[in-house]
Parts: C-alpha cells; sequence; structure tokens
C-alpha cells in the first residue's frame, strides 16, 4: 500500500482507506508536549512530596509528613476552637441557665442534633415524632411533665412505669366498658374506672399523674397506637405495662444515659428535646 501512495511527500504512513482516508505521521502540537511532559513532571514530584510509592512493606510516606488523619486532627482542632467558648458555658451552666441564653441555645440544639440522632431517634424517629409504643416527642404531651429539669432527670435515670394488668381483676364485660370509655376519652363515665382503682394512678379527672408518669386518658394520644385502638386499649388494661406478673405485658422502658454520656451532653438534648416539644 505504501508503494502506491497517492499522496507523495505528504508524511503519512502509507495507510489508506477508501482511497483518500489516511494516517498522518506529524508530530503533536508544542503546547500538548508541554502539557505531557508537566503533568509527568508533576506526578512524579507528588510522589516525592506525599505518601504514593508501594512497597514490599509498605508505601513511601512522602518529605511532607501529610496524612489524611493528621489533616482530620487539625480540623478537629478548628472546630473546637470555635466551640470552646460555648462548650465552656454548658459545662458551668445548668440546663434551664442553657434556655435562658438565646445564643447559647441555639448553638446546643445544632450540636444535639447529632447527639439525638445517635441516641434517641431509634427509639423516638429523627425528628421526635415517635415510633411503635415510644412517645412522641415533638408535642406538648408529657408522662413525666416538661420541665427541663424533668427532661434532664429523665434521660439521665431512664423510666420504667408500671400499670397493673387487670386481666384477673376485672371481666371481660367490664374491659370492654372500660376500654369504650378511654376510646371516648371519657374514662370516668365508667364507674369501674372508680371501682376498680383505676383512679389511683390516672387521678381523678382521668388526665394522669406526671409523678407516676401515668398517662392522660382523656386527650387523643395514644402511647400504643394501632389500627384497631379498641383492641389496643383492651389488651394493656388485660396486660398492662411492665408487669413482671403477666408475661404477655407490654414492654415500654427508657434506658438511663446517665453512664452512657457525659452530664454535659445530657443537658444539650435536654435542652434538644425541651423546644422540639414545647417544654414546660
Amino acid at each position: 500500500m505504501a508503494d502506491n501512495n497517492p499522496f507523495p511527500g505528504e508524511n503519512n504512513t502509507g495507510h489508506i482507506w477508501d482511497d483518500d482516508l489516511r494516517e498522518l505521521d506529524n508530530p503533536p502540537p508544542r503546547w500538548w508536549m508541554i502539557a505531557f511532559w508537566a503533568s509527568i513532571i508533576w506526578w512524579v514530584t507528588y510522589g516525592i512530596l506525599y505518601p504514593m510509592w508501594p512497597g514490599m512493606k509498605g508505601y513511601t510516606k512522602g518529605i511532607m509528613g501529610w496524612t489524611q488523619i493528621k489533616e482530620y486532627q487539625e480540623g478537629v482542632k478548628e472546630v473546637e476552637a470555635v466551640r470552646a467558648k460555648y462548650e465552656e458555658k454548658i459545662a458551668a451552666m445548668s440546663a434551664k441557665d442553657i434556655l435562658a441564653d438565646e445564643e447559647l441555645k441555639s448553638y446546643t440544639i445544632a450540636s444535639a442534633k447529632v447527639l439525638f440522632g445517635d441516641n434517641c431517634a431509634a427509639c423516638h424517629g429523627g425528628g421526635g415524632q415517635g415510633g411503635p409504643g415510644f412517645p412522641v416527642l415533638a408535642d406538648d404531651d408529657w408522662l413525666y411533665g416538661g420541665k427541663i429539669e424533668t427532661i434532664v432527670q429523665t434521660i439521665t435515670g431512664g423510666r420504667k412505669g408500671v400499670m397493673t394488668a387487670h386481666g384477673k381483676i376485672l371481666k371481660p364485660e367490664e374491659i370492654d366498658s372500660l376500654a369504650k370509655a378511654v376510646l371516648d376519652h371519657k374514662p370516668t363515665s365508667d364507674p369501674n374506672f372508680t371501682a376498680k382503682g383505676c383512679i389511683a394512678c390516672h387521678g381523678p379527672d382521668g388526665k394522669g399523674m406526671q409523678v407516676l408518669g401515668s398517662a392522660n386518658l382523656t386527650d387523643a394520644i395514644w402511647r400504643f397506637k394501632e389500627d384497631d385502638q379498641l383492641a389496643s386499649i383492651k389488651y394493656t388494661i388485660t396486660h398492662g405495662v411492665n408487669d413482671a406478673t403477666d408475661p404477655k405485658t407490654r414492654v415500654a422502658e427508657m434506658p438511663a444515659f446517665g453512664k452512657r454520656l457525659s452530664k454535659d451532653d445530657i443537658k444539650k438534648l435536654a435542652v434538644y428535646v425541651h423546644e422540639l416539644g414545647g417544654g414546660q
């Protein structure tokens, strides 16, 4: 093909296709060659300065001594330097005092979001909306009270309220009658509410007693919300909550975080939860 080159003196390779499509043998542009050699020099220089070259027992460390861990640690120090003035205040103040300082409260809420996600969201939801069998934290209904001091106490020591199983105390028809009254948010309208001792924990008006963590039975907020709410209420009345004498009892316990989290982290979480649900 090269012997019959129809384009002599053109500096092509002699490879011709379709009569006039050929491969030229021209050198690349000067700018391209400069960029090519510059990239090689840059690559070699990078390998000298930074960790790069693999070896039998590891890799070259680079003359600058740079590592991702060092960069991360430097970044953490920068963040901690910015946060230091706030963290020092939090350590010296109570959760109640933090709430009274708008700037510090804003910082605390922002920094506690990760704490809430790591320790609370699994049960109470990412936004405090609650989960099956777990209280909603984004409303103003509190089993034990919404004061900031109470929330700190709850997070620190946990909670495990007990409701007696009434399956052996009440007849089936009495459970039905009481459950319907609770479903209608009128628990005191059923004589069993007083006669069978419900009043002792839920109060004479059925609105619960925060000192015991007993539920308000006159609102539409259900701790154990199910599709068949009447059946759910009957189950709770029958088997109770955390009643060790009934193997079918509902289990509802909040673990204590006093040994898992620092006092400052607990303050932060308390402020975060307080502001989620319009604390008292």
